[in-house]
């Protein structure tokens, strides 16, 4: 237990002294992979065998032919792998099969509602898209990952051993690094994070709306597999992977889709643009930005979702043209 030194009156001399005790006295702690002897990789029926042995629950969804193209989806926070079940009749229907896990820390996986840390969840995508690419050596791949989901797809793709893949689709991406966030609430965050890491916070006295599909969020609001309370350190552990992501954006290239709508409020605009803005030179004409001006942060969700899933369709088919680059 620490014990504090008493501050004279009208003395400032062990303020930053009693801050820093403060910050060490705890620290966010993440779930670390395991570190088996033997790896075995592998998808089997519904469930994806990862890196570290670990198993994380999987959802596919086939066409009723031979795919001509396979999504890797990923969720976005305190999801799951369900968030694609409204969409993928539509992407079936244009023969496109549809793969989702439920990452570490969501849904049905043994570390629910623990940060494993933005390493394990890159480790764990790369590795989910060198079993694809074996099950469809000849079929196009592509990810789309969905708010932090996107983050995730940001930083996996943008290492210098990034797997290689057909496209990427960032629907919201979670890329509000700390340096785009007011001070204060940096401050709050690190301080909790450091104090009472394990403190569950909601966010049902911020009053955002997600989506206009009300019917949707009641259904969630029910789904006992969405997390309805966050850690402290959880979202510490957030705040890291979407600096992290935000940062990448000069080492992503390839070809891009970035979704985003104007009524976001869960990811502001003004890091998006940001992130967008700096993508590599080398790349443009392969990057495209649709803004939807009806559009809230669950896109594919939302009550519009049919025009952002042919858009995404769209892009699939047809290589983008740099005039509609943006």
């Amino acid at each position: 237990m620490h014990t504090f030194p008493r501050i004279r009156t009208g003395s400032l001399l062990w303020l930053p002294i009693c801050m820093i005790i403060l910050l060490t006295a705890c620290s966010p702690k993440f779930n670390a992979p395991l570190a088996p002897e033997v790896a075995q990789p592998t998808i089997s029926g519904h469930i994806f065998t990862s890196f570290d042995n670990t198993e994380l629950p999987l959802r596919v969804w086939l066409p009723p032919h031979k795919p001509a193209g396979v999504i890797i989806a990923l969720h976005g926070f305190n999801d799951y792998s369900k968030f694609m079940k409204d969409s993928v009749l539509f992407f079936n229907n244009y023969q496109l099969a549809v793969y989702a896990y439920d990452q570490r820390g969501f849904g049905e996986t043994s570390t629910r509602g623990r940060w494993s840390g933005w390493q394990a969840l890159t480790e764990d995508l790369a590795t989910f898209i060198s079993l694809i690419k074996e099950i469809y050596p000849e079929t196009p791949v592509y990810l789309l990952g969905d708010s932090m989901g996107g983050a995730v797809t940001i930083l996996t793709m943008a290492s210098e051993d990034a797997p290689e893949v057909d496209g990427l689709i960032l629907v919201a991406p979670a890329v509000w690094a700390r340096s785009e966030m007011p001070v204060y609430q940096r401050f709050l965050l690190s301080l909790a994070a450091h104090t009472i890491p394990w403190k569950k916070v909601t966010g049902g006295s911020l009053k955002i709306t997600p989506s206009d599909n009300i019917e949707m969020l009641r259904e969630l609001g029910k789904d006992p597999l969405v997390l309805k309370e966050t850690r402290i350190d959880v979202l510490y552990g957030l705040s890291n992977l979407m600096d992290k992501a935000y940062d990448s954006a000069e080492q992503l290239t390839g070809r891009l889709l970035l979704l985003f709508g104007e009524k976001d409020e869960i990811i502001p605009r003004q890091p998006v643009l940001s992130f967008y803005q700096r993508l590599p030179i080398q790349s443009q004409g392969q990057q495209q930005m649709i803004l939807y001006e009806d559009g809230y942060h669950m896109l594919l969700r939302d009550l519009q979702a049919e025009v952002v899933m042919y858009d995404i369709v769209e892009w699939i088919n047809y290589p983008a043209n740099p005039a509609l680059s943006q």
